[in-house]
């Protein structure tokens, strides 16, 4: 279903393109697949890699508050047993 679409975009687009000088089909074309791109939701290939890196850190740092979370509740646990003994 959305391949149909994508090919009929694309005919409009080619329609288009045969009446016009090369300099406003140009401009024309980079509006149209800017304003198709946007509508699909598609984003940069530097947006995503942006977006990578930034769930790269949260991941690292989810991580390493796990890691301190499970030390916590370690010596928790033991100062728990340690005054179950006196």
């Amino acid at each position: 279903m959305k391949m149909n679409k994508v090919l009929q975009n694309m005919q409009s687009v080619a329609g288009i393109l045969k009446n016009l000088p090369v300099q406003d089909v140009k401009r024309n074309l980079k509006a149209t697949l800017r304003q198709r791109i946007s509508k699909y939701g598609f984003v940069s290939h530097e947006a995503f890699d942006i977006q990578t890196q930034v769930l790269l850190r949260t991941r690292a740092k989810l991580e390493a508050l796990e890691r301190r979370l499970a030390q916590f509740e370690e010596e928790n646990n033991r100062s728990k047993k340690h005054e179950r003994v006196f």
